[in-house]
């Protein structure tokens, strides 16, 4: 059986592929705290709250939350439910070594002038960068949330910038400054290309 080239259709009979992740859901410990964190930091709109059904027993607190999808809303993108019982996170966060199973959850901006808005956004409300980096595949910022969950806020480079050798584009890595002016800097125009397209 011939094996199937990426982005080729499947074969008659078979299954197609999935097109990527439709939601995650989170277990937080105080579900106002991270109300707050996705609304008011991250940006993301609330769509829904789960009813309490007696044909589900018990259940805790959740909420439904929805980026905004060319206009539109999602049913929902992340979702919480509260958990009291969660452990606290560690007093400093790191990207690898930390005790969650979520290393991080990645939120993409529709634009490079939005994401560079919350950049500035984010500094002014003294939200604590504890990355920033330049990939080869994204532009991105990572922080954190009350639970401890690191939260990448990124914009996405051009396709053509990267496709052409996408494991280049992934390791590729520009570390740059977390605190004051330089943390808002982006030089888009000397990001490297990779593969085909490098030219």
């Amino acid at each position: 059986m011939a094996k199937q080239g990426l982005g080729e259709p499947a074969d008659a009979g078979e299954s197609a592929g999935p097109v990527g992740l439709n939601h995650i859901v989170i277990n937080v410990r105080d579900i106002e705290e991270s109300h707050r964190f996705w609304t008011e930091i991250v940006g993301l709109k609330q769509v829904g709250a789960l009813r309490r059904s007696a044909h589900m027993g018990p259940t805790p607190q959740m909420r439904f939350y929805s980026g905004e999808h060319g206009g539109k809303l999602a049913h929902h993108d992340i979702a919480l439910v509260e958990n009291p019982n969660l452990p606290k996170p560690p007093e400093n966060w790191e990207l690898f070594g930390s005790p969650q199973a979520i290393n991080h959850i990645a939120i993409a901006m529709p634009s490079r002038d939005a994401w560079m808005k919350k950049l500035a956004e984010l500094q002014a409300r003294g939200v604590k960068f504890h990355r920033r980096i330049n990939h080869g595949v994204t532009h991105s910022v990572y922080i954190s949330d009350p639970n401890g969950y690191g939260v990448e806020l990124l914009y996405e480079l051009p396709r053509e910038m990267w496709e052409g050798d996408i494991d280049a584009g992934l390791n590729h890595l520009e570390m740059l400054p977390t605190e004051g002016e330089a943390a808002l800097q982006d030089d888009i125009e000397h990001a490297p290309r990779f593969g085909t397209s490098a030219g």
